[in-house]
């Protein structure tokens, strides 16, 4: 009973510190939601469709095509590029192929191409289950080819750590950096839709679900006449798509008797058991949890719940 006790003073906690989390989800939301913010993504999502439609090619890159002396060299044409405009328009002074020459790269879910001024752009397109879901944009600057980038501006989730990312990565490994915030953006959506599916698909099954903004700390409650399941899982990092901490709790519920044998239920009315027994962790549900998405464990843990129970019974009306 203690253990009871403190697990549904933990969830209590857990709840209660979720929904100050939702509150102030909504909150910035609906601030960031603004016709200004909006403004933001509209003005950069043209001035991507208009890079693009002048290029002259799109090259895709495959591995180690996609590597610091490249990156070097799209830096190199932003910046000569710039140069060459605030020439007053007089580009006989540079090679033709400085001028005609403009190449957006794509690269896995990126496509990096060359802004006005010395920018570079990049397009994150996300997706799930190979259907497309939202695009994002980082805008990194220079003011000489010399010196460090840095992220002028950006439509990124302000909950993920692009500051910090930009602090710890982007002066000391520029090609690294772009590839982490493509990463965490990629694992946010899994995460997010994730939820989502389940939501859709088992709505009905779940009883309570709280997660942060990034998606990377979950627990929902499963109710049902046999049964209190609660699932905690929690992610290592803001680029992992599989939790790496989870437990799964059960409780078995009065209603339980009625799937006990006769000989099981006789013992157990004559008091051989606590009148509540202590939540049992569902390893294979765990199990399922840190190997497959979140529906399709799901699926694993509700298709064998009801034996699993069984046979815990079985083993606690033996003993």
């Amino acid at each position: 009973m203690s253990f009871m006790h403190e697990e549904d003073t933990r969830l209590e906690t857990t709840r209660g510190r979720f929904e100050n989390v939702l509150k102030r989800h909504a909150e910035l939301a609906e601030r960031l939601s603004r016709d200004s913010d909006k403004m933001i993504f509209e003005r950069l999502q043209k001035e991507f469709e208009a890079a693009r439609a002048s290029q002259t090619q799109e090259v895709t890159l495959d591995g180690e095509q996609w590597n610091d002396g490249l990156l070097a060299t799209i830096r190199e044409r932003v910046h000569i590029e710039a140069d060459r405009k605030a020439m007053s328009g007089n580009i006989n002074n540079l090679p033709e192929s400085h001028v005609e020459e403009k190449i957006t790269y794509r690269v896995g879910n990126k496509v990096i191409c060359c802004l006005e001024g010395p920018r570079i752009g990049i397009q994150y397109e996300t997706s799930f289950a190979g259907e497309p879901c939202e695009l994002y944009h980082c805008v990194l600057e220079s003011k000489s080819f010399l010196e460090k980038m840095t992220v002028l501006e950006h439509t990124i989730p302000f909950f993920l750590p692009i500051r910090a990312a930009e602090n710890d990565l982007l002066s000391s490994n520029a090609m690294r950096f772009i590839d982490y915030v493509g990463e965490l953006l990629q694992a946010y959506v899994d995460r997010r839709e994730q939820i989502r599916l389940i939501k859709e698909l088992y709505g009905n099954q779940i009883g309570e679900l709280y997660h942060s903004l990034p998606y990377h700390m979950i627990e929902f409650v499963l109710d049902d006449s046999d049964c209190k399941l609660i699932v905690t899982l929690r992610y290592g990092d803001l680029v992992s798509v599989l939790p790496t901490r989870v437990r799964v709790l059960v409780w078995s519920m009065h209603q339980s008797k009625k799937n006990m044998s006769p000989t099981i239920l006789s013992r157990k009315e004559n008091g051989s058991r606590g009148s509540q027994p202590n939540p049992t962790r569902l390893s294979y549900a765990e199990n399922a949890l840190k190997t497959m998405s979140l529906p399709e464990a799901y699926a694993e843990i509700v298709l064998n719940l009801q034996q699993t129970l069984q046979q815990m019974y079985q083993l606690r009306g033996t003993s």
